[in-house]
């Protein structure tokens, strides 16, 4: 004879208290206690000030003789079905792990769950996750803290294992159902959601770490529960988080290095739903952690970073979903300044993980320049780049100078106004602009061939030559006004000619080719 489970236990971080399972008809549900223990008064959260303890116990009593005609249709959609034999199990076995636990779960009464509390809430959407957050908490109830020790799987695991952790262990139809229920929640719900659970982990993790003192926190069943929530939301809609970035970097409950590895798993959970988001989080959040701190912690804090980012720029076609998606609603993935960034710790900064970020910076890189020819934001980005390339280009450290000048000399080719720009900016970088010129000399075919005109830098570089004649004398802008010399000597009007003699004989060979290969095809045997 199979029995039912009623779920229909508190979730939220008080447990309710005045309830016992007993068995009715041979069937179990949970029944009240006349006598009530006392809780001390405490602080709500702003969801359960909104829901409360009676809210829970009104679920259970709208699946009462009034609804009987429909066969207690809520009541029924909020209990497990398990054989007798597994009820047995159940109760004898309190140390479930969680595949233990999630293989009890009836899709059948789940549907029917799920479509209730989105009928009898149906203009509620935050009191519907709550419903939704319950019906795991109250499956993965029986799950042990040593079958789920989340701080040290956040702590001490890879990346690859810790981002399918504890989803993997969810039945596919139930997590299907699920992310698919939850897609269409309202965003604003599941944004203030999505933060909640985030509090709820942060805080215990605090806790465990000595960080925080202790507070009223969520009971241990749940937090299996929190985790798969959390996670079936980070998939589904990963642009939520996104929309909570304002809060959560002007929060100093999630900055840290102690933070970093429960950040990471849910920068990893919202990479899986969406590449792009997974990287502008990565880059817009993770970096600020590490950004000027060169400490141990700083260490291992990049080490879970860039595997974050590995597993991103390792996905199928991640390039080009990345490049396509470069920018996001007017936001970069790759910003400017998170350029400048990356391009002084991969090029100038050693510690272990140096190799690592030299393999991804290529892809980061033209992520962070990826813009139409002509196009408004490529002369944005061009435009705040030049200035910080052609300043690393003179500090004197030979990779991070290499670099910068293959920037500088990619920012004045793409655009011209650049030009100007640097001639704002010469004097104060004199050694970074002998870099730049001497680049220009060295790469000068591949660069002049580049330009449709190589007027503007004829006139730049003239005006950086009464630069050199009015600055008191330097050696450094002796050289400069050598290698200025030296480039005006190329595009002189003789060198021009020859340069629009070369581009016409390119194009003669090239139309030769096709007039060859057309006659060749008219000619062969089958055409009439």
């Amino acid at each position: 004879m199979e029995k039912d489970f009623l779920l229909a236990e508190e979730y939220s971080p008080s447990p309710v208290i005045g309830r016992e399972d007993h068995q009715v008809d041979g069937q179990w549900k949970t029944v009240r206690r006349k006598n009530r223990r006392r809780q001390p008064p405490r602080i709500l959260s702003t969801h359960e000030s909104s829901y409360g303890v009676e809210q829970n116990d009104r679920l259970v009593d709208d699946a009462s003789p009034e609804d009987s005609g429909n066969g207690s249709r809520v009541a029924d959609a909020m209990v497990m079905e398990s054989s007798s034999g597994n009820d047995v199990e159940m109760e004898k076995k309190p140390n479930f792990t969680i595949a233990e636990a999630a293989r009890h779960i009836n899709v059948t009464h789940f549907a029917s769950f799920i479509a209730d509390i989105s009928e009898m809430y149906e203009r509620m959407h935050d009191m519907q996750l709550m419903r939704f957050a319950d019906y795991f908490g109250n499956v993965l109830a029986k799950v042990s803290p040593s079958q789920f020790p989340w701080m040290k799987i956040l702590k001490d695991s890879s990346v690859t294992k810790m981002v399918d952790i504890p989803l993997v262990n969810i039945p596919e139809e139930v997590y299907k159902m699920s992310v698919d229920w939850l897609s269409s929640r309202a965003v604003d719900a599941l944004g203030s959601f999505v933060l909640w659970l985030l509090e709820n982990i942060v805080g215990e993790f605090e806790i465990h770490q000595g960080v925080a003192k202790a507070v009223p926190k969520t009971p241990s069943k749940s937090q299996v529960a929190i985790f798969v929530v959390l996670a079936m939301i980070l998939r589904c809609k990963p642009d939520v988080f996104i929309s909570l970035l304002p809060i959560i970097k002007d929060s100093e409950k999630y900055k840290g290095h102690d933070k970093i590895p429960v950040m990471v798993w849910v920068i990893a959970q919202a990479s899986q739903g969406d590449l792009a988001v997974g990287l502008f989080l990565c880059v817009n959040f993770l970096f600020n952690v590490v950004k000027d701190d060169q400490s141990s912690s700083n260490v291992q804090s990049w080490d879970l970073i860039l595997q974050v980012i590995e597993r991103i720029v390792s996905s199928p076609n991640a390039r080009m979903i990345l490049l396509n998606r470069a920018a996001r609603k007017g936001e970069r993935l790759v910003p400017p300044s998170a350029l400048e960034f990356l391009m002084r710790t991969t090029f100038s900064v050693q510690f272990n993980g140096t190799e690592r970020l030299q393999t991804v910076y290529p892809t980061l890189k033209e992520v962070a320049i990826a813009a139409p020819p002509g196009s408004k934001a490529l002369k944005q980005i061009t435009q705040k780049t030049l200035p910080f390339a052609i300043k690393a280009a003179g500090e004197g450290i030979v990779d991070l100078s290499q670099e910068a000048g293959d920037l500088c000399n990619w920012c004045l080719t793409m655009n011209q106004d650049c030009y100007k720009q640097w001639e704002d900016i010469y004097l104060e970088n004199v050694q970074g602009s002998i870099l730049v010129l001497k680049k220009l000399l060295d790469e000068w075919e591949a660069f002049s061939i580049k330009q449709p005109t190589l007027d503007p830098l004829k006139e730049s570089i003239q005006r950086l030559r009464l630069k050199n004649q009015n600055a008191a004398c330097q050696g450094s802008l002796r050289v400069a006004e050598k290698y200025c010399k030296m480039i005006l000597g190329k595009i002189s009007p003789g060198q021009r000619y020859m340069r629009i003699l070369v581009l016409a004989g390119i194009a003669g060979i090239a139309v030769g080719i096709s007039t060859a290969f057309l006659f060749k095809d008219s000619t062969s045997p089958g055409l009439e």
